[in-house]
Protein backbone atom coordinates (compact mmCIF):
# COMPACT_ATOMS: atom_id res chain seq x y z
CA UNK A 1 0.00 0.00 0.00
CA UNK A 2 1.60 3.06 -0.94
CA UNK A 3 0.70 5.92 1.83
CA UNK A 4 2.50 9.22 -0.08
CA UNK A 5 0.72 11.86 0.11
CA UNK A 6 0.83 15.37 -2.67
CA UNK A 7 1.76 17.66 0.13
CA UNK A 8 1.75 19.16 3.81
CA UNK A 9 -1.40 20.61 2.89
CA UNK A 10 -3.49 17.78 1.77
CA UNK A 11 -1.74 15.20 4.66
CA UNK A 12 -3.29 17.59 7.21
CA UNK A 13 -6.35 18.94 5.50
CA UNK A 14 -9.06 16.84 7.72
CA UNK A 15 -7.48 17.38 11.15
CA UNK A 16 -10.45 19.38 12.80
CA UNK A 17 -10.49 21.99 15.73
CA UNK A 18 -10.68 20.02 19.32
CA UNK A 19 -8.51 17.44 17.93
CA UNK A 20 -5.88 16.32 20.34
CA UNK A 21 -2.31 16.00 18.32
CA UNK A 22 0.66 13.40 19.53
CA UNK A 23 3.53 15.84 18.13
CA UNK A 24 6.88 14.24 18.14
CA UNK A 25 10.25 15.39 18.39
CA UNK A 26 12.46 16.52 21.57
CA UNK A 27 13.45 20.12 21.90
CA UNK A 28 13.37 21.34 18.42
CA UNK A 29 15.51 18.12 17.52
CA UNK A 30 13.03 15.67 15.09
CA UNK A 31 9.90 18.10 14.94
CA UNK A 32 8.23 17.81 11.88
CA UNK A 33 8.65 21.51 11.10
CA UNK A 34 6.78 20.99 7.98
CA UNK A 35 3.40 19.27 8.96
CA UNK A 36 2.93 22.08 11.70
CA UNK A 37 3.74 24.84 9.38
CA UNK A 38 0.49 23.21 7.33
CA UNK A 39 -1.56 23.10 9.98
CA UNK A 40 -1.18 26.57 10.52
CA UNK A 41 -2.06 27.38 7.93
CA UNK A 42 -5.39 24.57 7.67
CA UNK A 43 -6.69 27.16 10.16
CA UNK A 44 -7.62 24.28 12.97
CA UNK A 45 -7.59 25.60 16.47
CA UNK A 46 -8.68 24.56 20.11
CA UNK A 47 -6.04 22.18 19.79
CA UNK A 48 -5.06 19.83 22.38
CA UNK A 49 -1.39 19.17 22.09
CA UNK A 50 0.68 16.05 23.14
CA UNK A 51 4.18 16.78 22.88
CA UNK A 52 7.53 16.32 25.08
CA UNK A 53 7.76 20.33 25.29
CA UNK A 54 5.92 22.83 22.94
CA UNK A 55 8.32 24.42 21.33
CA UNK A 56 10.22 27.72 21.55
CA UNK A 57 9.29 31.79 20.72
CA UNK A 58 8.86 31.42 17.23
CA UNK A 59 9.45 27.84 16.38
CA UNK A 60 7.80 24.59 16.09
CA UNK A 61 4.80 24.18 18.19
CA UNK A 62 5.45 27.88 19.36
CA UNK A 63 3.71 28.94 15.99
CA UNK A 64 0.16 27.32 17.03
CA UNK A 65 0.77 28.85 20.77
CA UNK A 66 2.27 32.56 19.13
CA UNK A 67 -1.40 31.71 17.24
CA UNK A 68 -3.59 30.97 19.98
CA UNK A 69 -4.25 28.03 18.27
CA UNK A 70 -3.48 25.80 21.61
CA UNK A 71 -5.82 25.67 23.97
CA UNK A 72 -4.57 22.56 26.22
CA UNK A 73 -0.71 21.20 26.55
CA UNK A 74 0.06 17.85 28.01
CA UNK A 75 3.95 17.60 28.17
CA UNK A 76 6.96 17.10 30.37
CA UNK A 77 8.69 20.43 30.09
CA UNK A 78 8.06 23.76 28.57
CA UNK A 79 10.63 25.87 29.87
CA UNK A 80 12.10 27.22 27.03
CA UNK A 81 9.08 29.28 25.75
CA UNK A 82 8.29 32.64 27.28
CA UNK A 83 5.10 33.06 25.42
CA UNK A 84 3.89 29.65 26.62
CA UNK A 85 4.68 30.73 30.58
CA UNK A 86 2.72 34.09 29.89
CA UNK A 87 -0.55 31.92 28.59
CA UNK A 88 -0.34 29.91 31.66
CA UNK A 89 -0.05 31.72 34.46
CA UNK A 90 -2.37 34.52 32.87
CA UNK A 91 -4.62 31.55 32.71
CA UNK A 92 -5.54 31.41 28.91
CA UNK A 93 -3.63 27.59 28.41
CA UNK A 94 -4.40 24.94 30.50
CA UNK A 95 -1.82 22.81 30.98
CA UNK A 96 -0.78 18.78 32.33
CA UNK A 97 2.82 18.66 33.46
CA UNK A 98 3.79 15.08 33.38
CA UNK A 99 6.94 13.05 33.96
CA UNK A 100 9.07 12.64 30.62
CA UNK A 101 9.18 9.04 30.90
CA UNK A 102 5.32 8.39 31.99
CA UNK A 103 4.89 10.98 29.13
CA UNK A 104 6.71 8.68 26.36
CA UNK A 105 4.81 5.51 27.91
CA UNK A 106 1.27 6.77 28.11
CA UNK A 107 1.63 7.44 24.45
CA UNK A 108 3.38 4.06 24.16
CA UNK A 109 0.42 2.49 26.31
CA UNK A 110 -2.05 4.39 24.55
CA UNK A 111 -0.64 2.70 20.90
CA UNK A 112 -0.67 -0.37 22.29
CA UNK A 113 -4.10 -0.70 23.34
CA UNK A 114 -2.80 -0.54 26.61
CA UNK A 115 -5.46 1.57 29.00
CA UNK A 116 -3.65 2.64 31.52
CA UNK A 117 -0.25 1.09 33.88
CA UNK A 118 0.98 1.50 36.91
CA UNK A 119 4.41 3.24 37.62
CA UNK A 120 6.41 4.57 40.97
CA UNK A 121 7.26 7.52 39.48
CA UNK A 122 5.74 10.82 41.25
CA UNK A 123 4.34 8.91 44.59
CA UNK A 124 4.35 10.54 47.28
CA UNK A 125 3.98 14.14 44.96
CA UNK A 126 1.50 16.32 43.33
CA UNK A 127 1.67 13.69 40.33
CA UNK A 128 0.03 11.08 42.40
CA UNK A 129 -1.60 13.50 45.26
CA UNK A 130 -3.16 15.89 42.62
CA UNK A 131 -3.70 19.77 43.45
CA UNK A 132 -0.98 20.39 40.27
CA UNK A 133 -2.08 23.52 39.02
CA UNK A 134 -3.29 22.98 35.59
CA UNK A 135 -5.47 26.25 34.64
CA UNK A 136 -4.93 29.51 36.30
CA UNK A 137 -7.85 31.91 36.78
CA UNK A 138 -6.88 35.77 35.68
CA UNK A 139 -6.33 36.76 39.01
CA UNK A 140 -3.27 34.13 39.56
CA UNK A 141 -5.85 31.54 41.61
CA UNK A 142 -6.04 28.15 40.90
CA UNK A 143 -8.94 27.27 38.46
CA UNK A 144 -8.43 23.77 37.64
CA UNK A 145 -5.88 21.49 39.77
CA UNK A 146 -5.01 17.89 38.78
CA UNK A 147 -7.06 14.98 41.01
CA UNK A 148 -5.19 12.56 42.89
CA UNK A 149 -5.14 8.80 40.90
CA UNK A 150 -5.14 5.47 42.32
CA UNK A 151 -2.18 4.49 44.19
CA UNK A 152 -1.16 0.65 45.36
CA UNK A 153 1.09 -1.36 46.40
CA UNK A 154 3.18 -3.95 44.11
CA UNK A 155 5.38 -6.00 46.02
CA UNK A 156 5.74 -3.61 48.56
CA UNK A 157 6.50 -0.20 46.17
CA UNK A 158 3.52 2.00 45.74
CA UNK A 159 2.94 3.19 42.36
CA UNK A 160 0.46 5.54 40.65
CA UNK A 161 -2.33 4.69 38.17
CA UNK A 162 -1.39 6.69 34.60
CA UNK A 163 -3.51 6.68 31.98
CA UNK A 164 -3.00 5.95 28.06
CA UNK A 165 -2.65 8.17 25.69
CA UNK A 166 -4.29 8.12 22.42
CA UNK A 167 -4.52 11.11 20.31
CA UNK A 168 -6.95 11.66 17.39
CA UNK A 169 -3.95 12.73 15.15
CA UNK A 170 0.28 11.81 15.39
CA UNK A 171 2.10 14.43 13.34
CA UNK A 172 6.03 13.13 13.17
CA UNK A 173 9.12 13.37 11.35
CA UNK A 174 11.46 10.24 10.12
CA UNK A 175 15.16 9.92 8.54
CA UNK A 176 13.87 7.61 6.42
CA UNK A 177 10.11 5.87 5.22
CA UNK A 178 9.26 3.54 2.77
CA UNK A 179 5.95 4.02 1.11
CA UNK A 180 4.06 1.15 3.15
CA UNK A 181 5.35 3.58 6.14
CA UNK A 182 8.05 1.62 7.34
CA UNK A 183 10.30 4.35 9.43
CA UNK A 184 13.79 5.23 10.81
CA UNK A 185 14.54 8.03 13.06
CA UNK A 186 17.74 9.99 13.14
CA UNK A 187 19.21 10.19 16.81
CA UNK A 188 17.85 11.70 19.46
CA UNK A 189 14.67 11.84 17.06
CA UNK A 190 13.84 8.63 18.16
CA UNK A 191 13.27 10.24 21.86
CA UNK A 192 9.14 10.49 21.39
CA UNK A 193 8.95 9.95 17.45
CA UNK A 194 7.79 6.27 17.71
CA UNK A 195 5.76 6.85 20.98
CA UNK A 196 3.40 9.47 19.49
CA UNK A 197 3.06 7.74 15.98
CA UNK A 198 2.08 4.61 17.47
CA UNK A 199 -0.49 6.62 19.68
CA UNK A 200 -2.09 8.44 16.82
CA UNK A 201 -5.21 7.26 15.20
CA UNK A 202 -4.28 9.07 12.26
CA UNK A 203 -0.24 8.90 12.14
CA UNK A 204 1.13 11.37 9.59
CA UNK A 205 5.14 11.73 8.64
CA UNK A 206 6.85 13.72 7.01
CA UNK A 207 9.83 11.91 5.43
CA UNK A 208 13.12 13.58 4.86
CA UNK A 209 14.06 10.76 2.63
CA UNK A 210 11.53 8.34 0.37
CA UNK A 211 12.20 4.71 -0.34
CA UNK A 212 10.53 1.91 -2.01
CA UNK A 213 9.22 -1.12 0.16
CA UNK A 214 12.18 -3.61 0.86
CA UNK A 215 15.26 -0.88 1.16
CA UNK A 216 14.88 -0.56 4.61
CA UNK A 217 15.85 -3.80 5.87
CA UNK A 218 13.45 -4.89 8.54
CA UNK A 219 16.26 -5.00 11.33
CA UNK A 220 16.82 -1.24 10.81
CA UNK A 221 12.85 -0.38 11.30
CA UNK A 222 12.26 1.64 14.35
CA UNK A 223 8.63 1.88 13.66
CA UNK A 224 6.44 -0.61 11.22
CA UNK A 225 4.21 0.86 8.62
CA UNK A 226 1.38 -0.59 10.49
CA UNK A 227 1.27 2.95 12.51
CA UNK A 228 1.53 5.12 10.18
CA UNK A 229 -1.28 6.51 7.72
CA UNK A 230 0.25 9.29 5.26
CA UNK A 231 3.63 9.94 4.17
CA UNK A 232 5.26 13.28 3.22
CA UNK A 233 8.17 13.48 1.48
CA UNK A 234 10.29 16.68 2.26
CA UNK A 235 12.45 18.56 -0.90
CA UNK A 236 15.82 18.33 -0.05
CA UNK A 237 15.55 22.29 1.08
CA UNK A 238 12.83 21.23 3.65
CA UNK A 239 15.07 18.57 4.53
CA UNK A 240 17.98 20.41 5.64
CA UNK A 241 15.55 23.49 7.22
CA UNK A 242 16.63 22.58 11.05
CA UNK A 243 17.42 24.60 13.64
CA UNK A 244 18.37 24.50 17.21
CA UNK A 245 16.84 25.78 20.86
CA UNK A 246 20.21 26.98 21.92
CA UNK A 247 24.00 27.05 20.27
CA UNK A 248 27.00 26.65 22.69
CA UNK A 249 30.42 27.08 21.58
CA UNK A 250 34.15 26.89 22.66
CA UNK A 251 37.37 27.86 21.30
CA UNK A 252 39.63 25.13 19.91
CA UNK A 253 42.00 24.20 22.26
CA UNK A 254 44.85 25.05 19.76
CA UNK A 255 43.18 28.24 19.64
CA UNK A 256 43.29 28.70 23.57
CA UNK A 257 47.64 27.66 22.89
CA UNK A 258 47.85 29.99 20.13
CA UNK A 259 46.58 33.28 22.13
CA UNK A 260 48.81 32.12 25.19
Amino acid sequence: MDKVVASAAEAVADITSGSTIAVGGFGLSGIPWILIDALLAQGADDLQVVSNNCGTDGAGLGLLLEARRISRVIASYVGENKEFARQYLAGELEVELTPQGTLAERLRAGGAGIGAFYTPTGVGTQVADGGLPWRYAADGSVALASPPKEVRPFKGREMVLEEGIVADVALVRAAIADRAGNLRFHTAAQNFNPACAMSGTVTIVEAEQLVEVGEIDPDDVHLPGVYVHRIVQLTPEQASNKAIEKRTIRQRATAIAEEN
